[in-house]
């Protein structure tokens, strides 16, 4: 991939650092005010103090857990929250603006460990006994400064230890041995299945996409902390098995009013953020994105490219007792190659060509839900989530035969005619959900107990228009006739139509045991029934931590892992196939020490066991069993700096083998993920008010692909010459290693009026060509390499 233009988008960039040197008007003050609460009680922390890092500014909670800090010059802080008998707590960035009141509720973990004098600083979900394994957390600052992020908290994932990404191109994460779709998924407690946009279903094969979305339906500084959780999670969550993310959207600013506006090479977002009563706050975003100059700049070949991200919050204090959040999201997405698209002159061989494929691809998803947390004592309180989830796919697949000269480029596209669509396949989805999670603390124990329920409706349908012919193939799927080096599908093999309504429900029940002082023990069961299998699961789990002195601890965990299939998977299937949830049985022990209150290392040795997999017989076909088993196993290792004292700073490195067997009398095989060696390098340095420097250098180990023969010429017909590819080796061979080193730069300036920021981000600025899969050419027998280059954006951002 070639950048174009690079000495014009260099001025462009000069100019726009250049427009933040322009003079302003003197800076205001401001104010900070929030309350503190206990994480385990959700009751206020009465006498909690708070301390804007490195000033004189600090205060005390009052009997109802508020504190306000008035008159701090506009700028960025850091604070601490600190109180006898709990974790303290270091959130960075709070932005004071000039008349402008910044509001936050904060969140304290009980039980503070002294490492010599000094406080270990917690973060979102660190540091909690009901989470002892490969627990990570971001704030909402770290998401936006990850370099080569573009402020995607799905790309900023991508740098924990044990996670595998497609690199810059696409964001959907796996982890640990498992598949992008193998993920729990919760937004403020609602689950959402798919958190990515531009994952057009049947694009491939349409089963197990080994990519994902490509952005996330979250534009950035939407979220306001993330909870990671490389698996080893306990019972409260189910249906899918391979990791865990909490995501919380911001609350609205319960004090004053605010605006931002950021425009970017993509689009634009635009935030509004304040009270709209004494007891009730609101939050609104709105994101558009179009992807017409990038794709010109980067010389791509044509396409609409374009998504939205739609959001509101409100957040109600009832009363003392009762708190009600209601959240609705709504993300419409597009895109298409047609016809008009395809110019002359196109090298059919080249990287991200595209091949001789037309689209239309249009879907949109939308949640709207409620969370009630009611405080039943001081030592228990129950949240009541309510929600409904609807999803939309439609998606056209079309061809396009051109004339091609010997070299593979296309002389004319419309030669031979040209088909918008060949293969349609629409999903609707909806689903109505309740859950309600009782928590209960005692002495020395804790008590979690719930019960989801959610009424599902799938209506799904899978055309194909005609008779068509599949060029690459493994041997056995052409065994009726070995001699035709070529698939035929007929639509009999492909058509499916689902038409139907499931309930699912789950109890589950998690009791944390302090047996003594430093051992903590986890444990808890989970019960899931599954309407589309008609199958009942049983999940028994267990964890907990030994410390083994201030800054030394053994952690573990163990437990079953029921996954459900996903629903286009189950519509696709015969009348009578019906498929099975997925088994996953997971160990992990590991070593965590905190070297100081911000600096941490852990090291972690895992291993998961597989049954019950589903596997596709043939890759043409529709038809599912789940013949399949496998095991993973692996170490991680990592240090971590977290934001504070202007800088952090991760290092981390993985080792993993994933290997699948479909009993189809192939033998065992690299899973698609099976990454051996992973490594990332990041940090982020603030050297004062106005700079932030940001860099982050990723490796791994390239992702398998199969091994195959070209035959030539397969129908022996000089006006039709096509080539076919025959698979010898399930993923026999691998990609070439993946590299890449990002950077970004943020300039922020504040002023009476507010805050005006520029930055620069700049994916894979060597400009290697990373290549995330291979797609093979009938009409030349090449082929052709799916990846990415460089990946620049830029852009300006006003806070008012």
């Amino acid at each position: 991939m070639k950048l174009k233009n690079s000495l014009k988008n260099l001025a462009i960039i000069t100019v726009l650092l250049l427009m933040t040197q322009v003079s302003g008007f003197a800076q205001g003050t401001g104010s900070f005010k929030g309350k503190i609460i206990e994480q385990s009680t959700k009751q206020p922390v009465i006498g909690a103090s708070v301390m804007l890092d490195n000033t004189q500014f600090l205060a005390a909670t009052d009997t109802l857990g508020v504190f306000t800090i008035e008159n701090v010059p506009a700028g960025s802080y850091s604070v601490t929250f600190s109180s006898m008998g709990f974790q303290t707590k270091n959130i960075t960035e709070i932005i004071i603006s000039s008349n402008k009141t910044y509001y936050s509720e904060i969140e304290l973990l009980e039980d503070a460990t002294t490492l010599e004098g000094v406080t270990i600083s917690t973060f979102k979900g660190e540091n909690n006994p009901l989470t002892p394994v490969s627990s990570f957390s971001y704030s909402r600052e770290e998401i936006f400064r990850n370099p080569g992020a573009q402020g995607d908290i799905m790309r900023a994932l991508s740098t924990l230890p044990g996670v595998v990404s497609s690199g810059s191109q696409f964001s959907a994460i796996a982890a640990r041995g498992q598949g992008t779709r193998d993920n729990v998924y919760m937004v403020d407690e609602i689950p959402i299945f798919n958190l990515s946009h531009l994952e057009a279903e049947g694009f491939a094969s349409g089963f197990n996409d080994p990519n994902g979305g490509r952005f996330s339906i979250f534009a950035p500084r939407i979220i306001d902390n993330v909870a990671f959780q490389n698996g080893g999670f306990g019972a409260n969550y189910g249906r899918r098995s391979s990791s865990y993310l909490g995501l919380g959207v911001k609350e609205g600013n319960r004090a004053s009013w605010s605006f931002s506006a950021q425009a970017d090479l993509l689009g634009g977002t635009v935030i509004a953020d304040g009270p709209i009563s004494k007891k009730t706050s609101l939050f609104v975003a709105g994101r558009y994105q179009n992807f017409a100059m990038l794709i010109s700049m980067l010389d791509e070949q044509r396409a609409a490219v374009s998504f939205g991200d739609y959001l509101i919050k409100s957040t109600t204090e009832l009363n003392d007792k009762n708190k009600l959040s209601v959240i609705a999201m709504f993300n419409p997405e597009a895109t298409s190659r047609k016809i008009d698209d395809i110019e002359a002159g196109l090298d059919m061989n080249e990287d991200n060509s595209g091949r001789t494929m037309l689209w239309d691809h249009q879907s949109s998803q939308a949640v709207v839900g409620l969370n009630l947390r009611t405080l039943l004592n001081n030592t228990s309180y129950l949240t009541n989530v309510l929600y409904y989830r609807a999803s939309t796919v439609d998606n056209n697949f079309g061809r396009f035969n051109p004339s091609l000269d010997s070299n593979g480029i296309i002389i004319n596209p419309r030669a031979d005619g040209y088909e918008n669509r060949l293969r349609h396949i629409t999903n609707d989805q909806q689903e109505v959900g309740y859950r309600s999670i009782y928590t209960k603390n005692f002495d020395k124990l804790k008590i979690i107990a719930g019960v989801d329920a959610m009424m599902v409706s799938l209506d799904y349908e899978r055309l194909l228009s005609r008779t068509d012919t599949i060029y690459t193939f493994r041997a056995r799927d052409i065994s009726a006739n070995p001699t035709q080096y070529y698939q035929i599908l007929d639509p009999s093999q492909f058509n499916a139509a689902f038409d139907d309504n499931a309930f699912n429900g789950s109890g589950y029940v998690t009791l944390s045991w302090k047996v003594a002082n430093g051992f903590t023990l986890n444990s808890g069961v989970r019960y899931d029934y599954t309407g589309f299998t008609e199958q009942h699961t049983l999940s028994p789990r267990l964890s907990g931590s030994i410390a083994l002195n201030s800054r030394h601890s053994i952690n573990f965990a163990s437990g079953i892992y029921y996954q459900d299939p996903g629903y286009s998977d189950i519509a696709g299937q015969t009348a009578g196939n019906t498929l099975k949830n997925e088994r996953t049985i997971q160990s992990i022990v590991g070593y965590k020490m905190q070297i100081s209150n911000d600096l941490k290392f852990v090291a972690e040795g895992w291993h998961k066991q597989f049954d019950d997999v589903t596997v596709q017989p043939n890759r043409a076909q529709s038809y599912l069993t789940n013949d399949g088993s496998g095991y993973a196993y692996g170490a991680d290792i990592s240090l971590t700096k977290r934001l504070s004292d202007n800088y952090y700073g991760q290092v981390s490195y993985s080792y993993m083998e994933s290997k699948r067997d479909d009993h189809d009398g192939l033998g065992e095989y690299d899973y698609i993920f099976n990454v051996p060696h992973t490594f990332s390098l990041m940090g982020s340095y603030k050297p004062n008010d106005k700079w932030i420097f940001s860099g982050k250098f990723r490796y791994s180990t390239g992702r398998p692909t199969d091994s195959y023969i070209i035959h030539p010429d397969v129908f022996n017909d000089p006006d039709m010459v096509r080539y076919s590819q025959e698979v010898t080796r399930v993923n026999g061979e691998r990609l070439p290693d993946f590299i890449s080193m990002d950077v970004r730069a943020d300039y922020n300036m504040h002023r009476e009026w507010g805050t005006f920021s520029a930055f620069v981000d700049l994916v894979n600025i060597s400009n290697r060509f990373n290549v995330n899969s291979e797609q093979f050419v009938p009409e030349t027998g090449r082929i052709m390499n799916i990846g990415l280059g460089v990946f620049p954006t830029f852009g300006v951002r006003f806070e008012l």
